[in-house]
């Protein structure tokens, strides 16, 4: 596992007075999108997270004030045709979300920007979300040639309901944060210089709580939407074939190049 010192892509900060580690990604000038590396980070920031006793919870941030996080660097798979190297040599997306939702300890996105594609996906997951007033929230994947049918679609659901899930996923618009906070997908939006300190007011109340008591709060949470997991498997499974598909490279290449994507011959 990459030692907390290691990390290039994310930055890990335990934050005793209020028993919290921050994660913060970045890479801002992608708009921290995650490439293999990022991913590797995180996954290993949660798991030193949840080893340490001094840790109640995790907030979850970008640098920066334009992106919490963009989802997959889009601009690397197209230049590269992948993420980068990995730690394991494959591309551990399910493994994150996995770890978010399965360390024993509320964790918090501090939505600083825009959460698009993967992002999104990474904030829903968390057990709470506190958005800036700047934040915009929004689905990407058909637009460039991907798309997540697993925790990103299916869990969503859960979160707003089955018409505005199908609407982030089918029209690909952006939504500020008050209408993220009606839809059920923010808990609160704040003003941009008092997210940090909302967040570590919650990190606050949580650190004084039963830390057992929390632990199985966040698995009875879990346990009814476990199962999705088995969809992402298969949903991964198919989007690994389809990555390598002329759709998906059409997708991909248009937002590198900055033009819209040609799908048309694949209706």
């Amino acid at each position: 596992m990459i030692k907390a010192e290691d990390f290039t892509d994310i930055t890990y900060q335990v934050e005793e007075p209020d028993a919290v580690a921050v994660v913060t990604i970045n890479r801002p000038e992608r708009y921290n999108s995650f490439r293999g590396r990022t991913v590797d980070e995180l996954i290993a920031a949660f798991k030193h997270a949840w080893a340490d006793r001094r840790v109640a919870s995790v907030i979850l941030t970008g640098a920066g004030d334009k992106a919490f996080c963009a989802g997959g660097d889009v601009k690397e798979r197209a230049e590269t045709g992948g993420y980068g190297e990995t730690e394991w040599g494959t591309f551990e997306i399910q493994r994150l979300h996995q770890a978010i939702r399965e360390i024993p300890k509320p964790v918090i996105a501090a939505v600083n920007g825009v959460a698009v594609g993967g992002g999104h996906v990474l904030h829903v997951l968390c057990d709470l979300s506190i958005a800036s007033e700047t934040a915009r929230f929004g689905q990407s994947g058909p637009r460039v040639g991907s798309f997540d049918a697993g925790y990103g679609s299916a869990y969503l659901a859960r979160v707003v309901g089955e018409k505005r899930a199908r609407q982030i996923w089918f029209l690909l618009d952006l939504y500020d944060a008050q209408t993220a906070e009606r839809w059920g997908l923010v808990n609160d939006v704040v003003a941009p210089d008092a997210l940090l300190d909302k967040a570590h007011e919650y990190a606050r109340k949580i650190g004084s709580y039963s830390p057992t008591a929390l632990r199985f709060l966040k698995h009875s949470f879990n346990a009814d939407s476990d199962h999705l997991q088995g969809l992402g498997n298969v949903a991964f499974a198919g989007l690994d074939l389809f990555v390598e598909s002329d759709e998906a490279k059409e997708g991909a290449a248009a937002f590198a190049e900055k033009r819209d994507p040609d799908f048309s011959p694949y209706r």
